[in-house]
């Protein structure tokens, strides 16, 4: 019986963002409410970046009334643990609060554009929301040989964490189907793990979100700019998301025996669907500082953005970082089980950087052979 609470919610989830897009297709064409074109875009044609409009109101809408039928009819017996409630409801009405938030800025930044100063105080007031209702990373389960974090460093360290994690997924939104595929990917792997430790309402809202970008997903990739059937999710979009990501990622990763029972490695296993954003994120700072470049000027110098220039396809570079993103997640979610956090996360790096510089050095060979039949 609990299986229909994830099926039904994430069904009506994808039939009402199938039903809406089209709509906003029609209104953004006739508005000519198109993304601004310059050098840093991948596409060079007109096409409207409002599809992110849709997903807030499903998320926000289906999740609600998921609650009110469960809670009212009693479905919540047919779940095997017992729900506190009063614990972790406020932590659901707080991320409702931040996402109009960021709602309200993500449609004036689509349609007018909003400084990133204003954007970061926005973001950082919404984040603020998480410990007023007690959501916040209070273990760091041994990874740099920490454990219990004290409280005002962990509200810090929350704040901070769910910030960049919504850049992070802001700045890989520059490729047809990445974000939305990367976010998907990530919901449907928290919301397994969610339902798997007995935390239904976090998996419920996993499965709604990623039932939302199915529809987005397949306009976005396979629309026709031609026939009006491509559509961006423009930063109303891509920061909502972000954020409701970042929540499922908190939350599992705090010790709080009303959300799951105490798993050894759940901060790494939380992040592990977000390493390749994150380590992009990190890559692309730690190159602009060095070479002395703004830190956050946009650029070309992001992971989807080598890979256009060393010879991939659109949809073959969302494809690879959609499997470094899976590989990554079942990688993590296998070695926690065997050795320490810590290690877990020095194999991350390793292997990110001996990626990186087997690709670097696979792009160059192809240039030098390129130079040298030139």
């Amino acid at each position: 019986m609990q299986y229909l609470f994830l099926i039904i919610p994430f069904i009506v989830a994808v039939l009402l963002s199938r039903a809406i897009i089209p709509y906003i297709l029609l209104v953004t064409y006739k508005k000519r409410l198109f993304d601004p074109l310059d050098s840093r875009k991948v596409h060079q044609t007109k096409i409207p970046r409002l599809g992110g409009i849709a997903f807030m109101p499903i998320q926000v809408c289906v999740f609600a009334l998921t609650m009110v039928v469960i809670f009212n009819f009693d479905f919540y017996t047919y779940f095997s643990t017992s729900l506190a409630t009063w614990v972790i409801m406020p932590m659901f009405v707080v991320w409702c609060c931040g996402m109009v938030i960021l709602y309200i800025m993500g449609v004036a930044d689509d349609l007018i554009n909003v400084d990133y100063k204003w954007k970061f105080l926005i973001q950082i007031g919404a984040v603020m929301l998480f410990p007023l209702a007690n959501l916040w990373i209070n273990d760091l389960y041994g990874v740099c040989f920490i454990v219990k974090v004290p409280h005002l460093i962990g509200i810090a360290l929350t704040v901070f964490a769910t910030v960049f994690i919504i850049n992070a997924v802001n700045l890989i939104d520059g490729l047809d189907g990445l974000c939305s595929g990367l976010v998907m990917m990530s919901c449907l792997v928290m919301g397994g793990l969610f339902f798997y430790n007995g935390a239904w309402v976090h998996a419920i809202l996993a499965f709604i979100t990623a039932g939302v970008l199915i529809p987005f997903f397949y306009y976005n990739v396979f629309g026709v700019s031609k026939r009006r059937r491509r559509i961006f999710m423009g930063d109303t979009g891509s920061m909502t998301l972000g954020y409701t990501v970042a929540f499922l990622t908190i939350s599992y990763s705090m010790n709080l025996k009303e959300i799951k029972p105490f798993a050894e490695g759940a901060i790494v296993v939380a992040f592990s669907t977000l390493i390749v954003p994150i380590f992009d994120v990190v890559r692309v700072i730690l190159i602009r500082f060095f070479t002395k470049k703004p830190l956050f000027k946009p650029d070309r110098s992001h992971i989807h953005h080598k890979l256009l220039r060393s010879g991939f396809s659109n949809r073959g570079a969302m494809l690879t970082i959609l499997g470094l993103s899976l590989f990554f997640s079942i990688f993590n979610l296998i070695t926690v089980q065997y050795i320490s956090n810590n290690l877990v996360i020095l194999f991350d790096i390793i292997l990110w950087l001996l990626i990186t510089v087997l690709f670097n050095y696979w792009v160059n060979s192809k240039n030098a052979v390129k130079l040298q039949q030139s």
